[in-house]
């Protein structure tokens, strides 16, 4: 009897780049700082160089989020759809497992763009057995803009859940 072949899935967790605080500015609307929008080109250049290849984007549609994503996709030789989820914006861990478990089973390479503590503790909900534990470490001390973490899974998104994925990597790229 043979096996069934199992396809990895890729999960990259990404928190916007660095935001500026203009007065009387609503949070939602609060656009990037200069260093943000050079730290978002370095995010493009790090997923050509060493990240998995995005098929979908799940991004917040917080204007530092969206524009996070811009910078990053104009880097990108073949750029993916891109979902605007509005429920990113103050979601819980729990909110974007949600969404990740209604993810076609065709597409491997999921990427979420959303803030904090939302990205750091969807990391530590699905980073199982065989995860990188200095990762682990550096995102539980602190998850910081432009922060990007890749959970791999061995199973189809709607069976994505608590401890069922390796945190392989955890990057931050910088300009």
């Amino acid at each position: 009897m043979t096996l069934p072949v199992v396809q990895q899935r890729h999960l990259v967790l990404l928190r916007h780049a660095k935001s500026a605080w203009p007065h009387g500015v609503p949070d939602h609307e609060r656009p990037l700082a200069g260093k943000g929008r050079r730290n978002a080109q370095a995010v493009g250049a790090w997923f050509l160089g060493e990240g998995p290849r995005p098929e979908l984007v799940l991004c917040s549609d917080a204007v530092r989020a969206r524009h996070t994503w811009e910078i990053v996709a104009s880097s990108l030789e073949d750029v993916p759809p891109l979902r605007i989820e509005p429920g990113l914006y103050g979601a819980e861990p729990e909110d974007v497992v949600a969404l990740v478990r209604e993810v076609a089973d065709d597409v491997r390479t999921v990427v979420v763009v959303g803030h904090e503590p939302t990205m750091s503790g969807t990391s530590m909900l699905l980073a199982g057995r065989g995860s990188d534990r200095p990762a682990l470490a550096r995102i539980r001390e602190k998850y910081p803009t432009n922060g990007v973490a890749v959970l791999r899974f061995e199973v189809p998104w709607r069976q994505v859940g608590a401890g069922g994925g390796v945190l392989e990597t955890f990057a931050v790229p910088r300009a």
